[in-house]
């Protein structure tokens, strides 16, 4: 990802850029990324920086105690994402049903 990082950075395409930046030069911008990030994740973590403070400088604390966090105005993060609720084991009485679902489950079709 670094080089099509550095390549939309500069300007050029992936191609070029390989032909034109050695491994030596490659390591000294991957230190710098490292150090300075740039690029739309960063501006996305900047902008959700600004949108939480505005939120909560009109938050009501009576309605919602808890601050607003960058991450919650920012779509991507896994930390916005609600974990699906993992269903428990589906078990049926009778055996040759249980049968059937298993292999609806495993093949696709749909139980006899």
């Amino acid at each position: 990802m670094m080089w099509f990082r550095l390549a939309l950075s500069l300007g050029m395409s992936v191609k070029r850029a390989k032909q034109e930046i050695d491994s030596h030069e490659f390591c000294y911008w991957m230190a710098y990324y490292g150090l300075e990030p740039w690029g739309e994740t960063v501006a996305d973590m900047r902008h959700g920086i600004a949108v939480a403070t505005l939120a909560n400088i009109n938050r009501n604390t009576e309605a919602r105690p808890e601050p607003y966090l960058p991450a919650d105005f920012i779509p991507w993060m896994e930390t916005n994402r609600q974990k699906p609720v993992e269903p428990g084991p589906i078990l049926l009485d009778e055996p040759d049903a249980q049968t059937r679902l298993i292999k609806a489950a495993v093949f696709g079709c749909q139980p006899e």
